[in-house]
């Protein structure tokens, strides 16, 4: 059996989450968002972040597949474009965790070939012990500087989504 330490709170997750709603509302004033979360991993956060942005705004999904079932990145796949059109639209892309920085780069550069007026990218999660590609984040929920981390949208081998706080899943 693997061990979970509590990482992050759920009312912690909660507080920030409406904290960054806030920022992104002021920070968006005036204008229409189209918001694109990365499946499966940002569901949760992104359907709790777009209740607390108070614009005008339309909701999509991509999905990439770099993990599969394992705990490490492979080759990354692109398995689902964006169907609203973002061409000279503000777009937030919204991700559970940046680690490695591979996927939400890929994104970038895929969301790019679409020409939004703006992309900007919030995470719930910035965690930088493994990244190896360049990339920046411009809202970021928390940063956690190492762990393999589950809950709260975030899995390990499709397992522990469902759990309402992040956990550091010790024995990974």
């Amino acid at each position: 059996m693997t061990d979970k330490e509590l990482v992050l709170s759920e009312s912690a997750i909660a507080q920030r989450v409406q904290e960054l709603g806030q920022m992104i509302t002021r920070d968006y004033a005036g204008r229409s968002l189209v918001v694109v979360g990365i499946l499966k991993g940002a569901f949760i956060f992104m359907a709790d972040l777009v209740r607390h942005i108070d614009l005008p705004l339309e909701i999509d999904f991509v999905r990439v597949a770099s993990y599969g079932a394992g705990t490490t990145s492979g080759e990354l796949r692109f398995t689902k474009d964006i169907e609203v059109a973002v061409a000279g639209r503000d777009v937030l892309l919204v991700e559970d965790i940046v680690d490695t920085g591979r996927t939400v780069a890929f994104l970038r550069d895929i969301i790019t070939c679409h020409e939004p007026s703006s992309l900007r990218i919030c995470a719930l999660i910035d965690k930088k012990e493994r990244r190896d590609v360049p990339c920046w984040v411009d809202y970021v929920g928390f940063d956690v500087h190492e762990g393999f981390l589950v809950g709260y949208g975030l899995d390990c081998a499709e397992q522990y989504r469902n759990l309402a706080a992040v956990y550091h899943l010790r024995g990974r």
